[in-house]
């Protein structure tokens, strides 16, 4: 929103929400009448492609986002290295508004514009009449209309919510206001209008120029520098009539300088280019790939979590991951996309942040989670997470924490058979049980008299419940297996607390992996359910109470985080990624895998020294008495 919004700033089907669509729903089905009931000559292609092309502009602008996203995570060629947060994704998400007003006009347009309908496909002189008009007065009159609205009186109202993005993404070229997004369209118009009345138009120069409009936007708003010095170098002309992504950022950055649309020229003739253009450019293109210090290995979790990444849909990935309608509707490219990561995936970067002096990535390992719990494909995932390890370790990674699910015995011993392969590793691995123990344990009051421990037997389950046992909280296993390997593993004087038991009254339970339906069937109206893994339960219960995965609130200085961490809030991270930062600026130099654990008293003051905070859980003292 302007500082000082005027009038026209929002847009007239704000209220709608995401039924904004269905305003060009009369037009859309009106056309595919005419398209089936029409023959020949009668048909109006134009008419017909009006709906079906601002669709593939939607895709064009969704791929340019997944694109920057991917390239600006590994930081090479990046231009402005400041941080993304969540207040501009959620300024962002109504940018496909200018194409349902693009749309809309274009409908209107032909039917009170006679000579705007039945338009022939390919015309040589509307194309180069369309080129023209837009060099000479569309460039022209934007630089000035630009300037204008630099003007205090019309920047407080309209364009300072445009420049609210400093570090700009490639939709952030048509989020503004609509009043000016009318302005805009009535520049553009100038050579589609002529092309009209002059019965020189034809679709192609229609697309065409839509398609320049929105390559160009997306290429200056990209946050990468993509134009090669060798491409100046050949044709030096070019540098007034092509601007760069370099370019264009100087002005989200300056304000006051590089107010050319797309062609510089008119910057260069009034003095308006800014001095650091040239050195902006050429440090851009030497920008290497970022050199992380702590690298986070985690999956994909379904076939429409790739959806959630970050560089899918970013309106869905500033939320917690949950399932959409519309995925439906996406499976052909579901499919596709799960076939590509199965016989071609390889890891890649999904994210990258700084943390003080500690700069952070997420890699993926392009498998799902039935893949984890499929015996058939352990020894291509210890492939895939042996070749990240090893890529880290090249890299001068120094801590790489385990995001992975199932890191037990059957899979990779928790991460120690990497170590026990290359013991001359410096990249320490971690798994992070420690802090899961210790945010676990934080949760549940010192005075909780009893709780259920369910699922598997494992490190961190055995851990949490010596702890507790310590303390004099009665632990009470469901699991046979479970209760003799805690029973095996604890000290006598602690065995008294361990119990195994079907039958109890305890309302906080504490569920692992395997955890079954019917022990959740089971637990008493008002339990709490604390998950121990990376998944959080399934709500089969609606009078019972269910934490997320065991995580922290990250501090705020805690840059460029502006996607949710799987099914987490926002601003909130998963125990494991927090194991590696905490590992990574204390710099303990210790592997946490395999049977190890690291100090869970030291690890816990750690996270809070240094502005992590525990999720606050009022219901739990309620729920004990």
């Amino acid at each position: 929103m302007a500082t000082n919004p005027g009038i026209l700033t929002n847009w007239p089907w704000k209220p709608l929400g995401n039924f904004k669509w269905l305003l060009l729903a009369p037009w859309a089905a009106h056309s595919t009448y005419d398209m089936i009931m029409k023959e020949g000559n009668e048909r109006d292609l134009g008419y017909v492609l009006i709906f079906p092309y601002m669709l593939v502009r939607m895709l064009h602008d969704q791929i340019w986002i997944s694109f920057s996203r991917y390239q600006t995570s590994k930081g090479k060629n990046k231009v402005v290295s400041r941080s993304l947060d969540f207040e501009q994704v959620d300024r962002e998400t109504n940018w496909d508004d200018q194409i349902i007003f693009n749309a809309l006009l274009f409908y209107i347009g032909i039917m009170v514009i006679p000579e705007a309908s039945k338009l022939p496909f390919w015309r040589i002189d509307g194309v180069i009449i369309t080129s023209l008009l837009h060099a000479g007065p569309v460039e022209f009159l934007y630089y000035w209309l630009h300037r204008a609205l630099h003007h205090h009186f019309l920047y407080s109202r309209y364009h300072s919510h445009h420049h609210s993005s400093i570090v700009t993404e490639p939709i952030t070229s048509v989020i503004h206001p609509f009043a000016e997004h009318i302005a805009y369209f009535t520049l553009f118009a100038i050579p589609l209008y002529t092309t009209v009345i002059t019965r020189t138009a034809s679709i192609v120069s229609f697309a065409g120029y839509l398609a320049y409009v929105d390559f160009m936007n997306n290429l200056g708003h990209c946050n990468l520098e993509l134009i090669p010095n060798s491409l100046f170098s050949f044709f030096p002309f070019l540098k007034y009539f092509m601007y760069t992504p370099s370019f264009h950022s100087l002005h989200h950055t300056q304000f006051r300088t590089n107010y050319s649309l797309f062609m510089p020229i008119y910057d260069y003739i009034y003095g308006t280019v800014d001095k650091s253009t040239e050195i902006t450019y050429e440090t851009s293109l030497k920008r290497t790939e970022t050199s992380p210090d702590v690298v986070h290995l985690t999956h994909l979790t379904t076939p429409h979590s790739i959806y959630h990444l970050r560089f899918g849909f970013a309106s869905v990935a500033s939320k917690p991951q949950t399932s959409k309608w519309y995925f439906f509707f996406m499976w052909p490219l579901t499919l596709w996309s799960s076939l590509m990561t199965c016989f071609y995936g390889r890891t890649f970067v999904l994210e990258s942040n700084k943390f003080q002096n500690l700069t952070t990535q997420s890699w993926v390992i392009p498998r799902f989670f039935v893949q984890y719990i499929s015996k058939c494909h352990r020894k291509q995932l210890n492939k895939l997470i042996e070749e990240a390890i090893l890529k880290a370790e090249l890299s001068g990674v120094k801590v790489l924490s385990l995001g992975l699910l199932n890191q037990g015995e059957e899979l990779n011993k928790c991460g120690e058979i990497y170590i026990q392969r290359y013991p001359q590793l410096k990249v320490k691995i971690v798994d992070g049980s420690s802090l899961v123990v210790a945010i676990v344990l934080h949760g549940i009051p010192k005075q909780t008299a009893e709780v259920v421990l369910c699922g598997s037997y494992t490190k961190v389950s055995h851990a949490i419940a010596t702890a507790l046992c310590q303390r004099n909280t009665k632990v009470i296993t469901m699991c046979k297996d479970s209760f003799e390997n805690h029973q095996l593993r604890m000290s006598p004087d602690l065995k008294r607390n361990l119990v195994h038991s079907i039958s109890h009254t305890a309302k906080i339970w504490l569920v692992g992996q395997n955890w079954k339906e019917d022990q959740q069937m089971k637990a008493p109206k008002g339990s709490l359910f604390i998950p121990l893994t990376q998944f959080p339960p399934k709500k089969w219960r609606e009078d019972c109470y269910y934490l997320t995965t065991p995580s922290m609130i990250t501090p705020s200085s805690f840059e460029n985080l502006h996607s949710c961490e799987n099914w987490l809030p926002r601003r909130v991270l998963s125990a494991w990624r927090i194991a590696g930062i905490l590992h990574g600026l204390k710099d303990w130099n210790v592997n946490e895998c395999g049977q190890v654990m690291f100090s869970v008293d030291k690890i816990w003051q750690a996270s809070l020294e240094l502005g992590f905070q525990p999720h606050k859980i009022p219901s739990i003292e309620t729920l004990i008495n």
